[in-house]
């Protein structure tokens, strides 16, 4: 494979599992514990420099992190440096993420793909037909793009980060699906 491809799908992957991981500090790790830091320090070696995009990588062990650093530049352009608090875009990249995560909980019992996603989310418009998560999942749930929701909630497209009070009242601004939920992919 390409190296700059390998490059890439690497830096993707650490960015959008990062964005799952920005919300609170480093809390610092068990002293005991031998510090992962030198062999991910190795791996991100290439890209630590200013004059490159890279990434936010934290680890943990027994829901204890045991490193979170920042390497390489979040925007060359204005010379800002990644750090362990740095927010990503992770846009569609973490489509998978969340459904694999998503299929674990089912696996587990503790949710069907099948249950409606006002289920877990009741604050979610009831546009008349459910809304499973199955349908979520597959992209035939009849909401409209994102992009699109934001447009009608007149939002503007921007690389802000959304808390889940705002994605609900984007969302609540789609009066009704625009197909029965399961008939057409979109």
């Amino acid at each position: 494979m390409d190296m700059r491809i390998r490059m890439l799908v690497g830096i993707v992957c650490a960015a959008s599992m990062s964005t799952l991981l920005v919300a609170r500090p480093f809390q610092g790790r068990d002293r005991g514990a031998e510090s992962p830091a030198p062999q991910v320090d190795k791996i991100f070696a290439k890209w630590n420099s200013s004059s490159t995009p890279g990434c936010a990588v934290e680890a943990a062990v027994d829901g204890k992190p045991v490193i979170a650093k920042g390497y390489g530049m979040a925007d060359l352009e204005h010379d800002v440096k990644i750090t362990p608090e740095s927010i990503f875009e992770a846009g569609s990249v973490s489509k998978q993420f969340t459904a694999a995560a998503i299929l674990l909980l089912a696996r587990e019992g503790k949710l069907s793909i099948d249950d409606p996603v006002r289920q877990y989310v009741p604050e979610l418009p009831d546009y008349g037909s459910p809304l499973t998560i199955r349908h979520m999942l597959n992209h035939t749930s009849g909401l409209r793009d994102w992009g699109s929701i934001e447009a009608i909630a007149g939002w503007p497209r921007t690389s802000r980060a959304y808390t889940h009070a705002h994605v609900l009242e984007i969302v609540g601004h789609q009066k009704a699906v625009n197909f029965t939920p399961g008939t057409k992919w979109s």
